[in-house]
């Protein structure tokens, strides 16, 4: 540990509020129908986008017809994008084929669909070998847009039903798509491609660099529209890397700076869109609270992972490993790390990439020691509520506080209220089963995995040795799909294999099968779940505060909100994080 690795957390905690309070309050302008600066810019296009999609924006939708909206929008992005990868060959007349990429088998490439389709980006190939400059822009760029904007309206169309007070209106979907991708995507992603291609990320449609090493090795370099992927994959908390070793490898993050201005870009949105709720329901200090309480685990995530890695595991003490680091380090647990980032770097990108649904490691994970490992298994846990994903997080976390304010009312004999509305059993219902669904898929998935010998083929048996770092695999594997996150611990997969036994021909198809369907039930079946509490919320009758209400906007309601995430994740899933990393951090196991 070090003086500046802690001035870095601290800084960024500083640098991260400071841009999210205005941007808050620009997102609440942009959703509320105010003017703002892009005006002018942006409502040709808006109407031009209505008028291809044939729809009325000023039709008001209630939470069904909103649903009915999203599902159709995103199936259409579902068969737009496979239709895309599946025919990958015959898009080489365009030019943006250049090392020329046949499609990916059915098996992957349903997979790839489902995972950008539902903002995870989980990749069982690497980009530069696998992907087409055209799949890269037109395939997955785009739903990088598409995905990020659906999570997006759900959490205002959500805020909408909490503040409304007349009628079941959530707003129009289609309405609220356009002017995010238009507002707040498009413009953000410019700039921030700008800001890393003047920092050395590549932009570009050439052919792969061929040449030879020092020591006469054959050796490529892959080329690519890489900024501006970079930019939406991050802006979007969408995680999928242009390369296969993400944001480790130079061209996605060239610097020291770009590594800090990377994490800031990634949670944006997610801290403005707390600042733009307070501002939307009429009472800031609701706002001021979530995101006290997202700070507060969030920082207590990365002290964790930053004290473990530094300090390393008993394993690599016990092998005299910690010694064994580059010239003029603090010691610690290096393997699997950026040198040019360090443990600090590192020990943040990992929190912030896996409190979001954005993978975009910039280290390798299976190699973080076991407590350090077990960090981005908690934040998992956490079902993105820490900040989460763009719009998922805050809809997530408003799920829990709605949770919380029924246990709370429980404790103090009240009928559970928040911001004068009433909290029934209908609400609670939904409530449950919107917070439950993402965690029962992730378990369920697992033990399919592991009690199958079709799950236990994608095991790197070779690294993992069938211990603990085995489950581990296999477990982070199915949390990081059901959570949209994206991130692996890296041994666990689903790649075409053609020698796999009895698997046949097609290879591992289980877990692209499995995973796919685990990605897209554990998306949209919360977002369902989040839009009917919008929809009974919508035009509830408000009662004045009274002397017994109880307040949400302070302190102890952050306690008890914390208390209530931390209850329900240890309980859900610190069985299974006994078996895994906890185990390997408190053994001798390297792996």
């Amino acid at each position: 540990m070090t003086i500046s690795g802690w001035l870095t957390i601290f800084l960024f905690v500083g640098v991260l509020t400071a841009l999210a309070i205005p941007m808050g309050s620009y997102l609440a302008a942009v959703y509320s129908g105010e003017r703002t600066f892009l005006d002018p810019i942006m409502r040709v296009p808006e109407r031009f986008a209505y008028r291809i999609m044939r729809v009325d924006p000023t039709r008001e939708q209630n939470w069904k017809q909103y649903a009915k909206s999203l599902i159709i929008f995103s199936l259409v992005g579902w068969l737009l994008i496979y239709f895309i990868l599946r025919t990958q060959g015959l898009w080489s007349f365009t030019g943006l084929n250049p090392m020329g990429f046949h499609s990916m088998p059915a098996n992957v490439t349903f997979n790839t669909a489902s995972s950008f389709l539902t903002n995870t980006n989980w990749q069982y190939y690497g980009g530069e070998t696998t992907m087409s400059y055209f799949s890269q822009m037109a395939g997955l760029a785009v739903q990088n847009y598409a995905s990020a904007a659906v999570g997006i309206v759900v959490a205002v169309a959500l805020i909408r039903g909490i503040a409304g007070r007349t009628g079941s209106s959530l707003g129009n979907f289609y309405q609220d798509v356009v002017r995010t991708i238009l507002w707040i995507l498009l413009p953000l992603s410019f700039v921030i491609s700008l800001v890393l291609v003047s920092q050395g990320s590549i932009q570009n449609f050439s052919h792969y660099l061929n040449f030879h090493g020092i020591q006469q090795i054959a050796q490529t370099i892959a080329m690519g529209p890489v900024a501006s992927q970079e930019a939406i994959k991050l802006l979007g908390t969408n995680g999928g890397g242009f390369f296969n070793v993400n944001s480790a490898h130079p061209f996605e993050n060239p610097t020291g700076f770009t590594n800090f201005f990377e994490m800031l870009v990634v949670l944006l949105i997610p801290a403005a869109l707390v600042f733009a709720y307070g501002k939307m329901v009429g009472a800031r200090r609701q706002g001021y609270a979530i995101y006290t309480t997202m700070m507060v685990m969030f920082l207590g995530a990365v002290i964790v992972c930053y004290i473990a890695e530094a300090h390393g595991s008993p394993a690599q003490h016990a092998a005299g490993l910690h010694t064994a680091v580059t010239a003029g380090s603090t010691g610690g647990n290096l393997e699997g790390k950026e040198q040019r980032f360090g443990i600090a770097g590192s020990a943040i990108f990992n929190v912030v990439t896996t409190v979001t649904s954005c993978g975009a490691v910039n280290s390798a994970l299976e190699s973080f020691t076991g407590i350090g490992g077990a960090v981005p298994f908690a934040n998992l846990s956490a079902s993105e509520v820490i900040f989460g994903g763009v719009g998922t997080g805050l809809y997530s976390i408003l799920l829990y506080v709605l949770l919380a304010v029924f246990i709370g009312g429980l404790m103090v004999g009240r009928t559970p209220e928040y911001l004068g509305k009433k909290i029934g059993a209908r609400e609670i219902k939904l409530v449950s089963l919107g917070i439950l669904i993402t965690p029962l898929s992730a378990l369920f998935c697992t033990a399919l995995a592991t009690a199958s010998s079709a799950g236990r083929a994608s095991i790197d048996t070779a690294v993992a040795g069938g211990g603990p770092q085995a489950f581990s695999e296999t477990f982070y594997a199915y949390l990081s799909q059901a959570n949209n996150n994206g991130s692996a611990f890296a041994g666990y997969t689903g790649f075409i294999q053609p020698n796999a036994g009895n698997l046949g021909s097609h290879g591992i198809s289980f877990a692209d099968f499995l995973g796919g369907g685990a990605m897209l039930f554990a998306r949209y079946a919360p977002i369902l779940f989040a839009l009917a509490v919008a929809g009974s919320l919508a035009g509830k009758r408000v009662s004045p505060a009274g002397l017994g209400t109880m307040r949400t906007d302070n302190g102890t309601f952050v306690v008890l909100l914390i208390g209530v995430i931390v209850l329900v994740g240890a309980l859900t899933f610190f069985p299974a994080m006994l078996l895994g990393p906890i185990v390997q951090g408190l053994t001798g196991h390297l792996y």
